[in-house]
């Protein structure tokens, strides 16, 4: 973590950015993009003076305005001969590409890619006008052109580390029981959400003392999607042990991961995915669908169990056969957090972006 204290916005006119570093995050919503984004950001603030432009990342600088980081990068960095301007999403790369493009700018682009299907015809456009892109697995860059480095994402293993007593996290924590598990992430299809109520109505009754969280939001267009699964729930009896609490924000939910037991993650389709990463180093381990990067995360099924298809039934079986052991629930959590610190740092990844960025200026 970084000693230099956040900077406040810059005005305009003055410098935004000495070292050309801006790092533009415009989504309203905590997403995991946002998580990696901020993680990667807080560990290069001892390298760079680093401005966020649009929405707030935890733990980094104020942001300042699109316009303020316009008007801070009319004239090149010191020492430098552009600014770097890093965007992981689409109406960020039209601002960055509008900014150099079209005010002529003196920026280049850095877009980072987690996507490990092919691409939908305006990110392709926009992704083929980046100076540089880096990829997040091999077969993401599979997937889109100009890339210049692999770096997968990464977890801050300080900010999320275990528990002294995973038990009184869990009692800290304000839900029921004497044990968690927990799928966090949007509520929708595509996230899997329907697999982890179902999984879970099938598992709860043979894990006496263990309430599910549903941690996420649903859009409004996934409003009827929530409500049937909060019908089944009913359904089942099994209200006062699944549990929709909603969006946890950032500065909360690592306390809340490391009194989990269990992360469970069952996307149909996931371009990476996080959450299994910060529940390993807090040393809980996962069970989740073969989506995503998780066969690489999980080690063998060292620190994690995946589920080819993700199906609600095999999960379960899974999870509750993995939670009736605690013998293996200890041996697979210690192997989660062993594999975060020396697999998944945020360290690693922020040096590998850093060695991006020099290349750029350095003209390589």
């Amino acid at each position: 973590m970084s000693t230099r204290p956040a900077s406040s916005p810059a005005e305009p006119g003055c410098d935004g950015g000495r070292d050309g570093l801006f790092v533009l995050n415009q989504h309203r919503n905590f997403t995991g993009v946002t998580a990696t984004a901020a993680a990667v950001t807080r560990h290069q603030l001892d390298r760079y003076d680093v401005r966020i432009v649009g929405r707030p990342l935890p733990g980094c600088p104020e942001p300042i305005s699109f316009w303020q980081a316009v008007r801070a990068s009319r004239e090149k960095p010191s020492g430098k001969p552009f600014h770097i301007w890093h965007v992981r999403r689409n109406p960020e790369m039209r601002a960055g590409i509008f900014a150099r493009d079209i005010l002529r700018l003196p920026v280049r682009l850095v877009f980072t890619s987690a996507a490990q299907r092919r691409h939908s015809a305006l990110p392709r456009w926009l992704i083929a006008r980046m100076d540089a892109v880096i990829a997040t697995t091999p077969e993401a860059a599979k997937f889109v052109p100009g890339v210049r480095a692999v770096a997968p994402h990464g977890v801050d293993t300080e900010r999320f580390h275990p528990a002294p007593s995973r038990s009184e996290a869990w009692a800290g924590s304000g839900y029921p029981g004497t044990a968690g598990i927990a799928a966090i992430g949007r509520i929708r299809p595509e996230k899997g959400t329907d697999r982890f109520v179902a999984a879970m109505i099938e598992a709860l009754p043979r894990l006496p003392g263990s309430t599910a969280l549903v941690i996420g939001k649903a859009a409004p267009e996934h409003a009827s999607f929530l409500a049937g699964l909060k019908a089944q729930v009913a359904a089942a009896g099994l209200e006062q042990r699944i549990l929709f609490p909603g969006e946890i924000g950032p500065d909360a939910m690592p306390g809340l991961v490391r009194g989990l037991s269990l992360l469970v993650a069952l996307p149909r389709y996931e371009g990476y995915g996080v959450t299994p990463l910060e529940a390993m180093a807090s040393g809980v381990p996962f069970v989740s669908s073969d989506a995503g990067w998780f066969k690489e995360f999980s080690g063998g099924g060292a620190a994690g169990l995946v589920i080819p298809g993700g199906e609600p039934k095999p999960a379960a079986q899974q999870i509750v056969a993995l939670l009736s052991d605690a013998g293996r629930h200890a041996t697979m959590a210690e192997a989660a957090r062993a594999r975060a610190i020396n697999r998944f740092s945020v360290a690693a990844e922020a040096e590998a972006i850093n060695a991006v960025y020099e290349e750029l200026w350095q003209g390589s």
